[in-house]
């Protein structure tokens, strides 16, 4: 089992949320909820509001999110989601815990302040002005920034 940190679109309440548990790419279950170590650039761009972390560490905001214990088989169909390596690429991040809720006996349990590892997918293949366009903390397709994303099935 593998651990992903996820921002966007695979977040609770978001519209790729329910692939996270569709119930034939493998499974995932939420650990909790955290936010980056380092500050990177969030923004949302191109004609179908995507949410794109920009592997320009530095830049940016602590991105929040939440982390989930994937096996081998979401893994694989999260890097076919994602595009890696083309559009996304898979590398580890340190993140500060927020919140832990799953507790399993036998299994680490982490308090909130805590600093753990997991799988982030971030991009280094971007247009030039994506940089310059308003970066966030925390994702939701529904927010004030009004850059509804826009699902894959409603795409042209």
């Amino acid at each position: 089992m593998t651990r992903v940190f996820v921002y966007g679109t695979l977040k609770k309440g978001q519209p790729n949320y329910f692939r996270m548990f569709n119930g034939t790419s493998g499974t995932a279950e939420f650990l909790g909820s955290a936010l980056t170590i380092e500050k990177f650039p969030l923004v949302i761009a191109g004609k179908y509001n995507v949410p794109f972390l920009l592997n320009i560490p530095g830049q940016g905001h602590r991105v929040h999110g939440e982390i989930y214990k994937v096996d081998d088989e979401m893994l694989k169909f999260l890097d076919a989601f994602e595009s890696v390596p083309t559009m996304y690429q898979r590398t580890v991040v340190q993140l500060e815990v927020k919140e832990w809720v799953r507790n399993i006996e036998g299994e680490e349990v982490l308090s909130p302040g805590s600093i753990t590892e997991a799988f982030l997918y971030s991009t280094t293949t971007y247009q030039p002005d994506w940089p310059s366009l308003p970066s966030f903390d925390s994702y939701d397709t529904h927010g004030d920034h009004g850059l509804k994303y826009v699902d894959r099935k409603d795409r042209d």
